[in-house]
Formats: C-alpha cells, structure tokens, sequence
C-alpha cells in the first residue's frame, strides 16, 4: 500500500485575506516505509498585497518575493496529480489539508485519508501534546526528519510532511498496526 504524506502552510486568517497555502510538502512512503528520494517541496503563490496573519508561523516573511513569483496550487495540477490521485493520503490533523485540495480542486476526489494526529493519540492516549513537533520529539523521531531536512525547521512543508510520514512509519510498526485499514482509521 503505497502513502503520500501532504503538509501545507498557509497564510492563516487575516481580516480581508483568505487563509491561502504558500507552501505543500509531500512524501511518499511504500511497504509501510518513507522513501526519501520521492519527496518534494512546492511553493505556492501568494501576491504581495495579500496580508499574512502575523502569528502564522513558518519562513514566510523572508521568501515574499519567491511566493509572489511561485505558480499557484492550480497551476501545479499537472506535477500534483500523480501524488495526489490513486494514493492513501495522509496528514496530521487532515481537515486542513483536505479543505485546502477540495477548495482548488473540487471536482475531484482525494483520499481515502489517514490522520496522524488521531492515530498518536489512539497509539499513545498519556501524551500531554500532539503538536507534531513535540510528538516527533517525544518518540526520538526527530532525529530522522532532520536528517532528511537538516536546514529546515518545524512549520516549513517538507519538515513537517517528513515529520508525520515518519510518524506513520513508527505507527505501522506497533504491534498490531501493521494494516491501518483494519484498525478503521479511515477519515473519509
């Protein structure tokens, strides 16, 4: 069963702006392991004069000229459409992933999704959080991401996506964990 890991980062709300993503990050998994030469990182258009919540985190206020020169989610239909399409979709905390595809494309439809989020906190109820950056921490999965994204940080697309790829990859090999479709942890 093959995966395809999805994280964005977004603007956040902003009076008179949309909440728009500038930036996707995916990778793939197969046999229940992350492949690290398929993954990819995307950034996204967001124009100049679109207001960022200045409480959004992420690298953003450093690369505004990068995202109003970058090509929009839709442009990239062409490049997204293998990754996104005949896959299991996966993501840490799903509703905001799904929500972002549906809205630029909604005439199709993506999934069957799996959500990182409430598989931890199935797997491991006695956390006290399940920000995926402490999750990561919290189970020595940090050092694989930054391994794959060693000038990245927590809240860039292509960490975060990492982050819960490898966090699905530790989940898949708990005992008894082995085939998620029989736990009935779909979110569709």
């Amino acid at each position: 069963m093959d995966y395809v890991v999805l994280d964005f980062e977004t603007t956040g709300s902003c009076r008179g702006n949309a909440n728009l993503p500038w930036q996707l990050g995916v990778v793939k998994m197969t046999e229940r392991r992350v492949v690290p030469e398929e993954s990819r990182s995307f950034f996204l258009k967001v124009p100049k004069d679109h207001q960022f919540n200045p409480y959004a985190p992420g690298r953003w206020a450093t690369i505004r000229d990068i995202l109003a020169e970058s090509p929009s989610l839709l442009e990239l239909w062409p490049e997204l459409q293998p990754w996104l399409s005949g896959h299991f979709l996966v993501a840490h905390n799903v509703p905001t992933e799904r929500t972002i595809l549906c809205k630029t494309f909604p005439l199709h439809h993506f999934g069957p999704w799996f959500d990182t989020l409430t598989l931890a906190r199935k797997a491991y109820p006695q956390l006290s959080s399940y920000q995926l950056e402490e999750i990561i921490a919290t189970l020595n999965i940090l050092p694989l991401v930054q391994k794959q994204c060693p000038n990245l940080a927590p809240h860039d697309a292509l960490f975060d996506a990492f982050a819960s790829a490898y966090l699905l990859e530790h989940l898949l090999h708990l005992p008894g964990w082995s085939d998620l479709q029989d736990r009935h942890f779909l979110c569709n």
